[in-house]
């Protein structure tokens, strides 16, 4: 990770696909989340347990701000491409599908 004008991302970039499904349930409490960078089964195993933030801008301010969070947990992998399963503490909004959401490289399991 290199650190440009005293500034330092810490955390992956991801995209919310969407929810996990078979042809005909769909299980709203597990999303499912592509991290940049990350292509296969073997990559993801230092993703599984960190955090992941989706935030998002409400049109209403609480608390000084109009921005909003929802925080989840990375699961596990979803097939051998990179995709993770992740669960929110409140499930994602399906408006939010194929918008980023953050994995945080927290906690450590070094």
């Amino acid at each position: 990770m290199k650190c440009v004008h005293s500034f330092c991302r810490l955390y992956s970039k991801g995209i919310f696909l969407g929810f996990k499904r078979s042809k005909v349930n769909q299980y709203n409490h597990t999303a499912l989340v592509k991290i940049q960078g990350v292509e296969d089964k073997e990559a993801t195993e230092f993703y599984l347990g960190k955090r992941v933030a989706y935030v998002y801008k409400a049109k209403t301010e609480k608390n000084g701000t109009k921005l909003r969070c929802i925080w989840g947990r990375v699961m596990r992998a979803h097939g051998t491409n990179g995709v993770v399963r992740t669960k929110f503490s409140h499930n994602l909004p399906s408006r939010a599908m194929g918008s980023r959401v953050r994995v945080m490289l927290y906690p450590s399991r070094v």
